[in-house]
């Protein structure tokens, strides 16, 4: 880019979260600010680069490379592939290195609070198969999180399509990093699918991140991630996909 070409600026600004609100529990809005601060020099993946990050008493203000020319979303074996690099890269290491960054759990008693007001509405959808509506039944039954087996590695935490862009020689860039956190790297894959990608491409995207990981206790957290997703437009247009990709997800945690 020539000195006299103008700097293209993607700006965030959040106002400050309420108080006892998940984002002000789990402190979202000033997390990305760290995590471009602090981790994006050299987080091994594709991110918008950094211009500003301010936060005080009226909130925060992120500014970052524009990336809007790209193309949304991103090819799910190629998606699949960039979170193996990102979670390897850091696996045993982040924890250590980042004792900010939110630990399995946070939030957790939150999010139940949550969906016990959530899912009464939610329940009766006509798009849900039985095996769904009693998954979410489930859900209401608070169990306090355990520490997930082996290492840790460092998540985005909102791994969907609308989170990623593709640029015009195929590289793919994460954005939206305000639920950055530490996990297995799997509930990063997991989430990637029941999102936003196929079922008919589901085999391949696990093949390209780890063939021989057990997803099982992915599953039920990205369950309810989706139907939290789909109560926030029932019967919009994209709800009929929300409700396949939940059943799939369903399908594999059962089988």
């Amino acid at each position: 880019m020539s000195d006299s070409t103008p700097r293209r600026e993607f700006v965030k600004r959040r106002p400050p979260a309420t108080p006892g609100s998940i984002p002000d529990v789990l402190g979202i809005f000033t997390a990305e600010l760290r995590f471009y601060r602090e981790i994006a020099p050299e987080v091994g993946v594709r991110v918008p680069a950094l211009y500003r990050a301010e936060d005080g008493p009226e909130g925060t203000l992120l500014a970052v490379e524009d990336l809007s020319d790209w193309a949304e979303g991103a090819d799910a074996v190629t998606y699949a592939t960039t979170l193996r690099t990102l979670h390897e890269r850091w696996r045993g290491r982040a924890e250590a290195r980042w004792e900010w960054v939110r630990r399995p759990g946070a939030g957790a008693a939150e999010v139940a609070a949550l969906w016990a007001g959530v899912w009464p509405s939610l329940a009766a959808h006509p798009g849900l198969t039985p095996g769904v509506r009693e998954a979410g039944e489930r859900l209401l039954e608070y169990v306090e999180p355990s520490s997930p087996p082996g290492p840790l590695t460092l998540c985005h935490g909102d791994a969907s399509a609308r989170n990623a862009r593709t640029g015009p020689d195929g590289e793919v860039a994460l954005l939206d990093w305000e639920d950055v956190s530490l996990g297995t790297g799997t509930d990063d894959l997991v989430w990637m699918l029941v999102s936003s990608t196929d079922p008919e491409r589901w085999d391949e995207a696990i093949a390209a991140y780890a063939p021989s990981r057990d997803l099982t206790p992915e599953w039920p957290d990205a369950l309810q991630q989706g139907l939290f997703s789909l109560s926030d437009d029932p019967d919009g247009p994209e709800a009929e996909g929300w409700c396949t990709r939940l059943a799939e997800a369903h399908r594999r945690l059962t089988a």
